[in-house]
């Protein structure tokens, strides 16, 4: 039997003394390889099962879902895209709902106590659609493409940062050994306690060293193979019979003979009209009113309180008119005072969440420090624009079209008026908004959780990063971050996380308002579509009730 992480008996005992929440310990005992069973054990608990023995074989399960164009997956911006191409391009680790990190394409990692080691073991018996071996080499070609800065929208990068030379943006040289056919060696150039969480992240897809950059011809290793994608409209997915999927003698499944993904667009009053017409079986999400409204119609309901959020940014760089308005921290200070976090929770998602203070590390992170409440202070709003020089300055705020975003955004726009900060809405369609949403001057996005602080940070507000919307760039911030991402004991690691929220608050980089309790809908009888925190559909547990 493999041996238990020197931390992990530390970790189980924070939680015992009721220091460490279960979601808390399981997230960070299984990411230092110690599997959930044995997770769960270390703190007197069974681990719980699956419902999947439950599910018949066969049929068709249709799910309401955007329906967005495939690329390479290293490039991938939304989890839509991870969900239909899940069905034949699998990943190293799976996320799951309580927290826990499940080896898929690893059976198992080891971490070293000072985490710049890890050492990878590939499990055995995982073979191709065209039933070639899957092997070390194919993990080790990967995680080197992932390291690849140079790649427009590669924001793996970001998370391999501890193994790439940053000299030449590829993986230092000594960074990947393959030992064997089963084994990979990964030594950091410091340490890094997020490795296994960017790992299972959406954009870490596993494809075969002959990938041509088209997910839609490529080579998998899952148990469906991709039938048809009609962006804005529908994709659909087949159980590959000419493939034996590894994973059946492991998990079970897959159950479901085809998996289709149907758009209906961003209103929530179309979903809920295909879903009381029997026109999808499961919702990828459910929204505002129509939570309540889905429990009308007899399907059931699954909730998870997550870190999932909705960022109002400036893009500090931005030039409108001649001039970059939010490069003046006095300018973004001010269009933070003037919003009440709690009214934008309140009018723009019902009260279905908490109120969050502007820094983006949710309560539910390791890490999370608790700083003093962000001020909502108007006056003050209007007196540091108008030192600013910018009084009279009209900013355009835009978002997408749904109801949750844009419902947010008019929240923020009316209190920026009632300050005296004049302000204009634009609202676009999903299509138009998404061409160009990291580019906006003002605008909204959306943002999933992600297992640590440490991990949005580093994604979201780290200087060049593929996906920093706001063009923000710190050195103090990004030293901080660097030395947070390197401690592995999150009391420790809380310290650091400290000073970089208040660094955010401080800059005025976000308007970070709140955090969303998320809700999924799925007809009766539906096997394996209960919500996830990173939304999430592992098509090989989807099933018709036997």
């Amino acid at each position: 039997m493999r041996s238990i992480h020197p931390a992990a008996s530390s970790l189980a005992a924070e939680h015992l003394n009721g220091q460490l929440s279960r979601r808390e310990f399981l997230t960070r005992a299984t990411s230092l390889g110690v599997t959930a069973t044995a997770a769960y054990g270390l703190i007197g608990l069974t681990a719980p099962g699956t419902a999947q023995a439950q599910a018949a074989m066969g049929g068709t399960i249709r799910i309401q879902s955007d329906v967005r164009p495939l690329k390479d997956p290293r490039t991938y911006d939304w989890p839509q895209m991870s969900n239909f191409s899940r069905g034949w391009l699998e990943y190293l680790v799976e996320y799951q709902r309580d927290g826990s990190f499940k080896p898929m394409l690893l059976e198992s990692w080891e971490v070293s106590e000072d985490a710049t080691q890890y050492v990878l073991k590939v499990r055995p018996g995982v073979t191709w659609n065209d039933g070639t071996p899957f092997t070390a080499q194919d993990v080790a070609f990967n995680i080197a493409r992932w390291c690849e800065t140079t790649v427009e929208g590669n924001s793996m990068a970001s998370r391999m940062a501890s193994l790439v030379d940053s000299a030449t943006g590829m993986a230092r040289e000594g960074a990947i050994t393959v030992n064997d056919d089963l084994t990979v060696t990964l030594v950091l150039n410091a340490p890094d306690i997020t490795l296994i969480a960017g790992f299972s992240d959406y954009p870490a897809a596993i494809v075969a060293q002959d990938f041509a950059g088209d997910p839609m011809t490529a080579k998998g290793t899952g148990p469906y193979r991709p039938v048809s994608l009609d962006v804005g409209v529908r994709s659909v997915m087949e159980r590959n019979e000419d493939h034996a999927w590894w994973g059946t003698d492991v998990f079970g499944g897959p159950f479901a003979d085809r998996i289709e993904y149907v758009d209906f667009g961003t209103d929530q009053a179309a979903h809920f009209a295909a879903a009381d017409a029997g026109e999808v079986d499961m919702l990828y999400e459910s929204l505002g009113e129509f939570v309540d409204l889905m429990d009308t119609i007899g399907w059931e309901k699954s909730e998870t309180v997550t870190a999932n959020t909705v960022v109002i940014r400036t893009n500090q760089l931005a030039e409108v008119d001649g001039q970059q308005p939010y490069a003046d921290v006095r300018v973004r200070r001010a269009l933070a005072l003037a919003v009440s976090n709690a009214v934008c929770l309140e009018l723009g998602y019902a009260d279905r969440g908490e109120v969050a203070e502007n820094h983006h590390v949710c309560p539910i992170h390791p890490e999370y420090a608790d700083l003093p409440a962000p001020v909502f202070d108007p006056e003050q709003a209007a007196a540091l624009m108008a030192e600013a020089g910018m009084a009279g300055f009209e900013h355009e705020l835009i978002s997408i079209d749904d109801n949750w975003r844009r419902d947010t955004c008019d929240a923020v726009a009316a209190q920026l008026r009632d300050a005296g900060i004049p302000v204009r809405r634009t609202v676009l369609p999903g299509a138009t908004f998404w061409n160009d949403w990291a580019k906006y001057p003002f605008s909204a996005t959306d943002w999933a959780q992600r297992p640590l602080g440490v991990q949005v940070l580093a994604l979201a507000y780290r200087s060049g990063e593929a996906w920093n919307e706001t063009a923000f760039a710190n050195e103090e911030f990004d030293s901080v971050l660097q030395e947070a991402l390197a401690i592995a004991d999150a009391d420790t690691r809380r310290e650091k996380s400290a000073r970089l929220q208040q660094i955010m608050q401080d800059e005025g980089v976000v308007i970070q308002p709140y955090w969303r309790s998320t809700y999924r809908h799925a007809r009766p009888g539906l096997i394996g579509a209960e919500q996830h925190p990173t939304f999430e559909i592992h098509v090989y547990k989807l099933g018709l009730a036997a």
